[in-house]
């Protein structure tokens, strides 16, 4: 069978062969954003208990020097491990950003491998940007491949990540198209990810991201070594879509393959929360300036969403967690009506204020036939507010911010990774400064080396 007879072969063959000079010059700038974005990420889970848990677990195993960087503790050890801490680091203050359309966080799983692998072999700025957009564009379609039905139940970082991780990391070493094939056959029998965490505030979500960053490393260098995996693990009779989707688009594995550059379509993350609070938090932001509300002027909130926010939202009712906070959508709605926005201090400091969870138990969610028929291509953001002088007022927003037509700025990049490196205390403003130069940089670094001083 040639490799280039099947969807996953197609894909293979696109990830293996894609060159820096190719890809155009505003996707390249728009990874360059991603990879800040992903650092401060990285830099704020420092603290978190689950990312110190698998910190230590990977010290514990691990070699105690290596060419890659652990992000919140500076030390190096093999690529392995450092892409598992610097995964399980990103995904945990739920800044990371998500392409809309496959429901899919990629920075937690393109970079933390990538990264790793680049600073292990000594690769380029530029070979290191080519394999990160090499990871997005493939993460991004197996997302959309598996479709609405697959998110319900699996978490599709954890899921389509693997393959992600395994493309930027086949790209960086060089893998053929029939060994990145391979890759992606290993990465594909050991995706996993499932949402019932969350009914219990589990760790769970650090897990799925440090797993899918390491397992797919481990599957681009097993294939590099001869190692053969499942040639239509996507596709196949028994292949992922099989086994975790009843709606697979198999057309969109291929759509626009080094025409359409999905990498170009992320989105960054304004409030410090689960992306399906956030077109309902924008919403009412602007429905309370508007208005000039305050949160005394609220009898109820009702949030116009699309199912899969029901699917994910729908299980945290009472938070008993920061968190697990940050996917409870009444939760949300509280401190951005009482604070003006749902960021981390807002979350560490209030979540569970009185005023907070009495006005998180006003709000209710309610499918919307307009906003479920628009996702995930687009997340519309409606929500309707009962006053206690009898208004019955609507909010809406068509674009949240962060999406791409609503975009941060790089000045407003640059001030959020400030930000979250100082909530993980994580690096010094000096630092970050330094570090966002670099970034900017990145394509001219002859090698990657450190990213953080020691």
């Amino acid at each position: 069978m040639s490799t280039h007879d099947t969807s996953s072969a197609a894909l293979a063959t696109f990830a293996a062969g894609l060159r820096f000079e190719v890809i155009p010059a505003p996707v390249l700038r728009r990874t360059e954003d991603l990879f800040l974005d992903w650092t401060g990420s990285a830099l704020a889970g420092k603290s978190a208990r689950a990312v110190q848990a698998i910190e230590a677990y990977a010290r514990s195993m691990g070699p105690t020097e290596g060419g890659a960087e652990v992000l919140v503790t500076r030390r190096l050890t093999s690529p392995h491990f450092a892409a598992m801490v610097n995964a399980a680091a990103s995904h945990v203050v739920e800044q990371d950003d998500v392409h809309n359309a496959s429901v899919f966080h990629p920075a937690a799983v393109v970079f933390p491998p990538a990264l790793a692998v680049a600073q292990a072999i000594g690769a380029s700025g530029r070979d290191f940007l080519a394999a990160v957009v090499a990871g997005y564009e493939v993460g991004i379609r197996v997302g959309e491949f598996l479709g609405r039905s697959h998110y319900r139940i699996f978490h599709t970082t954890a899921t389509a990540g693997t393959l992600a991780a395994a493309a930027a990391t086949g790209r960086l070493l060089g893998l053929d198209a029939a060994q990145m094939l391979h890759a992606f056959g290993s990465a594909g029998t050991q995706a996993a990810g499932l949402w019932e965490f969350l009914r219990d505030a589990a760790d769970s979500k650090q897990l799925h991201c440090a797993h899918a960053a390491s397992a797919g490393l481990t599957s681009a260098y097993l294939a590099l070594g001869g190692f053969t995996g499942a040639r239509q693990i996507l596709e196949g009779e028994q292949g992922m879509a099989a086994g975790m989707s009843s709606d697979a688009d198999r057309a969109s594995l291929t759509a626009g393959l080094g025409e359409r550059w999905a990498t170009a379509e992320t989105s960054f993350k304004y409030h410090a929360s689960c992306r399906h609070t956030h077109p309902s938090a924008d919403a009412l932001q602007l429905l309370m300036s508007e208005h000039r509300l305050k949160a005394d002027d609220i009898v109820a909130v009702t949030a116009q969403v699309h199912q899969g926010a029901i699917d994910v939202l729908g299980r945290v009712v009472v938070p008993s967690t920061v968190h697990q906070a940050k996917f409870s959508m009444g939760t949300v709605l509280a401190l951005v009506a009482e604070y003006g926005y749902a960021g981390l201090e807002e979350f560490d400091r209030h979540f569970l204020a009185p005023r907070v969870s009495a006005l998180r138990d006003k709000v209710t969610m309610q499918l919307d036939v307009e906003v479920d028929a628009a996702y995930p291509q687009r997340w519309i953001g409606k929500v309707s507010v009962r006053t206690h002088d009898g208004r019955m007022l609507q909010g809406r927003v068509d674009e949240p911010k962060g999406d791409p037509g609503n975009t941060l700025s790089r000045p407003e990049l640059e001030d959020k990774a400030r930000r979250l490196a100082a909530y993980g205390d994580a690096a010094t403003t000096a630092e970050m400064d330094r570090l966002i130069d670099r970034t900017w940089a990145v394509a001219e670094a002859p090698r990657i080396e450190r990213w953080l001083p020691t």
